[in-house]
């Protein structure tokens, strides 16, 4: 804007014949070079090393940035100016280093906000050197961009029933003797073709003159498996906050049992998996899981009747749902030891209907718990399990 001054004041200058417009003119051209000039020579060499704690944190919990800059040049460095943004530049941190000495280190930490759940990119950081006018400027990049993972709430509750569903795998509260590889002697039987010889126990073979096959017992591990329906006709955002916290929690809940976990929604099937990455990648699916443009649940359901399945099954979605996709989800009582239904009212997304709602027809189902304004998903799910007889099924 200086420059367009000056150029403006020479014309002025030529127009009106005046010698002090020539005057200003050049005054504020040798301003600018000067501050050019200053920005240009004064060289800094600057080192800066950014570290998250924790990168992946859930939703309202607590992260922050701990900075160090380092002034790994000979000379004392400059007064800079350091922005470090966050979420593609919609905020940032910004904030004065004041000059160091050659080999000393600024430290700065600051909180990163995480009420909302999201992959949000941090950086890169910008140290800026600029003259007393503020008429030029010089940029650096520091510290290259990172990203801060903020996963769904999770509310601390009890992980659903493992009855039993016709995978051995899938439902037994003990462990199962199988022909494999396992943890503890269970038995012997006679061989059978195609075993494994490595499994013949050889003494029980030379005594009773037949080949004998070792038999471990496996140790029982259950299987959990969430649907969660993103469909766009059947969600608020309010709901679709409630459901992918929801589908977090009971993930969370069945991983802390060492089970096997599978994720199933419209747009990803996880697999089932166990352990801490399996666990943070459906979580980290689930941080970024928005609607889905499809119209009915039942073709999300059809491959859960496949064989391979059973254990515990949790399929979240709301009363706007239609009467034969919940038939669909009763259907897969067949296939699983244990079904359990989270239906998100209405009252959720329209706060008049709160107190005057009545329950919407659900299927024949062991378990359906109903979420309302007034009783959140964690209050609900307790209080279902409750009803539910102490080694029977929720009823």
């Amino acid at each position: 804007m200086l420059v367009v001054g000056s150029v403006l004041l020479l014309l002025g200058g030529r127009l009106l014949g005046m010698v002090e417009l020539y005057m200003l003119a050049a005054a504020a051209l040798t301003l600018v070079a000067a501050a050019v000039a200053q920005v240009r020579l004064a060289r800094f060499d600057v080192t800066a090393r950014r570290e998250l704690r924790p990168a992946r944190v859930h939703a309202g919990g607590a992260s922050r940035v701990d900075l160090g800059v380092r002034n790994a040049g000979l000379r004392r460095s400059p007064v800079l100016a350091a922005r470090d943004p966050f979420d593609g530049g919609r905020r940032a941190a910004s904030f004065l280093i004041a000059p160091l000495a050659p080999g000393e280190t600024a430290r700065a930490a600051y909180r990163l906000p995480t009420e909302q759940r999201g992959i949000f990119e941090l950086g890169p950081l910008e140290l800026r050197r600029g003259d007393p006018f503020g008429l030029a400027e010089s940029t650096t990049e520091a510290a290259p961009a990172t990203a801060l993972t903020v996963f769904p709430r999770v509310d601390q509750i009890a992980a659903p029933d493992f009855t039993g569903g016709r995978d051995p795998h899938a439902g037994t509260d003990h462990p199962t003797a199988l022909a494999a590889a396992g943890e503890d002697f269970s038995g012997l039987r006679e061989y059978e073709q195609g075993d494994d010889l490595r499994r013949v126990h050889w003494k029980a073979t030379a005594r009773l003159d037949q080949l004998m096959i070792r038999q471990d017992e496996m140790p029982w591990q259950g299987r959990a498996t969430v649907v969660l329906d993103l469909r766009q006709a059947i969600h608020s955002e309010a709901s679709m906050e409630v459901a992918v916290s929801a589908a977090a929690s009971i993930v969370s809940a069945c991983a802390r049992r060492r089970s096997l976990l599978r994720l199933v929604t419209t747009a990803v099937d996880s697999g089932f998996g166990a352990g801490t990455a399996h666990l943070e990648a459906i979580l980290e699916h689930l941080a970024v899981a928005g609607a889905e443009p499809d119209e009915r649940l039942s073709p999300l359901l059809a491959p859960l009747r496949r064989e391979g399945n059973g254990g515990a099954l949790a399929v979240i979605t709301t009363s706007a749902t239609a009467g034969p996709d919940l038939d669909a989800v009763a259907r897969l009582q067949a296939r699983f030891g244990g079904v359990t239904l989270v239906l998100l009212e209405r009252s959720l997304v329209d706060p008049r209907a709160a107190g005057a709602e009545a329950p919407g027809p659900v299927p024949p189902l062991a378990c359906v718990v109903r979420v309302t304004a007034g009783r959140p998903f964690a209050d609900a799910w307790a209080e279902r399990r409750r009803s539910a007889p102490v080694g029977g099924r929720w009823r």
